[in-house]
């Protein structure tokens, strides 16, 4: 016969088990599922026959099937974003909420010789806004291929400089939030490719310098910038760890480094996340 104890032992253990999820977090949630103003959110969509299609503030959402058992939506959540309930919308009308909680970005403040790149006259703001309309139209692009991997390799063997959503001054005045990662490298260090993609946008830019953009698939997009050289063309499919190009300082950059930018649903969200370096 049972005694007492072991009564109250079993009720305990049979409480606990129905507390617990039907099924345990797969490896890409627990990755990737931080659910702020510039990070990401991961929403179970449940095991459908086929990939739901997910939209996001109008935008198409990157959805993947986890472990085999259930189909999870990855969303870009941008900076601007503000702590409290969001939703994303599946096809055939049901909507599901999540929850974005708040971070603290802190500041930057950077001194820029050149007054154009802080404050650019007519001419070089017209080049600011058709290159920025540029590569505003590579971070929509929308592929079908599934990345090969999500949890990047970091592009360049660097420590981590200035984080993601840094509040920016030049010069003192305000600019735009830090929108990627920066590596401290050295002039000439060789780029690689985070996870398998193609080349969709190759530029010298303004303020990025020279500039490659890769399609990982379904939204997911890497940008580097401030290169010294491109060592690949437009079209060019770049396996994981292929070579991209070198580190630079071209554009505004005060000294030579990498800037990553990872966009997910056209939102800039911190590629740390992406290679198990997020802080909250």
């Amino acid at each position: 016969m049972y005694s007492a104890t072991h009564t109250q032992m079993f009720a305990g253990l049979l409480a606990l088990l129905l507390a617990l999820p039907t099924h345990a977090e797969g490896f890409i949630t627990r990755l990737l599922n931080k659910p702020v103003p510039g990070g990401v959110a991961v929403i179970d969509l449940g095991n459908p026959a086929q990939a739901p299609k997910v939209r996001y503030q109008g935008k198409p959402v990157l959805t993947v099937h986890e472990d085999g058992q259930r189909w999870i939506a990855i969303v870009g959540v941008p900076l601007s974003t503000k702590p409290g309930s969001q939703q994303v919308e599946v096809e055939g009308g049901q909507k599901l909420s999540f929850q974005v909680g708040a971070k603290h970005y802190a500041e930057q403040r950077i001194t820029i010789k050149n007054q154009q790149q802080v404050t650019p006259n007519a001419k070089n703001l017209a080049r600011i806004e058709r290159e920025l309309a540029e590569q505003t139209r590579a971070y929509r692009q929308l592929s079908a291929r599934q990345p090969s991997n999500l949890l990047f390799d970091k592009p360049v063997n660097g420590p981590l400089s200035s984080p993601f959503g840094l509040r920016r001054f030049f010069n003192g005045e305000e600019r735009n939030p830090h929108s990627g990662l920066d590596f401290a490298a050295n002039r000439g260090t060789s780029i690689k490719a985070p996870a398998a993609g193609k080349v969709i946008l190759i530029g010298d830019y303004f303020f990025n310098g020279k500039t490659v953009f890769l399609d990982h698939g379904q939204g997911l997009i890497s940008m580097f910038c401030h290169l010294s050289a491109i060592d690949v063309k437009l079209g060019d499919e770049i396996p994981r760890g292929g070579h991209v190009g070198k580190v630079g300082a071209t554009g505004r950059a005060t000294g030579p480094h990498l800037h990553w930018n990872v966009s997910l649903n056209d939102a800039r969200v911190d590629p740390a996340i992406f290679i198990g370096a997020f802080k909250p």
